[in-house]
């Protein structure tokens, strides 16, 4: 998605209240300046993830920016605690993280720490307002389960494999409601009547 360059819409993040995590002073000054200037005010500057956890029991977050701190990864550990252990509202935060290098690897561990992008640095205003912008508008569904809880994965629904029977939220949007019941009135009685009922 890029932005439109002859645009008039107005976008101010004025009444969030962002988590910035980054252990790099030069990095963290940066990020400081991209959200400022895209009008945010209520920001929490965190370092290390146990700073970061500290905050998301203490606020409620709007936005969270993670780097992903080192090779080790801290920052997508912090991501996949907050997904699991952060408390509602902000277990369902959006959550961007940046990282110098994005190789496959790299992409796939964010995607599945429960980010909802990964942004590589060097950070700039565009990209990150574009990426913003994105996660508002997808508002993608949240899925919890053991293997994993966060944003759906899915960026475009190819249907079910082959061989597999296609579910009611599989179909395409072209296919439409039903014009007409599939069962009349009597046949869906039936059906609850002779169902065996224990108590």
């Amino acid at each position: 998605m890029a932005l439109e360059p002859t645009s008039r819409g107005r976008f101010n993040l004025e009444k969030a209240t962002i988590l910035m995590l980054d252990g790099n002073g030069m990095g963290m000054d940066i990020l400081v300046q991209i959200v400022t200037g895209l009008g945010a005010k209520s920001l929490h500057r965190c370092q290390t993830t146990d700073e970061a956890k500290d905050v998301v029991k203490r606020h409620t977050i709007d936005l969270i920016i993670a780097d992903a701190l080192s090779p080790a990864g801290e920052g997508y550990e912090f991501v996949s605690w907050l997904r699991t252990d952060g408390g509602e509202p902000n277990a369902f935060a959006p959550v961007v993280v940046t990282a110098a290098h994005t190789p496959v690897s790299m992409v796939q561990k964010a995607r599945d720490c429960g980010a909802h992008y990964i942004v590589k640095k060097p950070l700039t205003p565009v990209v990150m307002l574009e990426r913003i912008l994105w996660i508002a508008r997808e508002s993608r569904p949240f899925i919890e389960c053991d293997a994993y809880v966060g944003p759906d994965r899915r960026h475009k629904n190819e249907g079910p494999p082959n061989g597999v029977p296609r579910r009611r939220d599989d179909l395409p949007p072209e296919v439409g409601d039903a014009q007409e019941p599939n069962l009349s009135q009597d046949q869906v009685d039936g059906l609850f009547s002779t169902r065996k009922v224990s108590l």
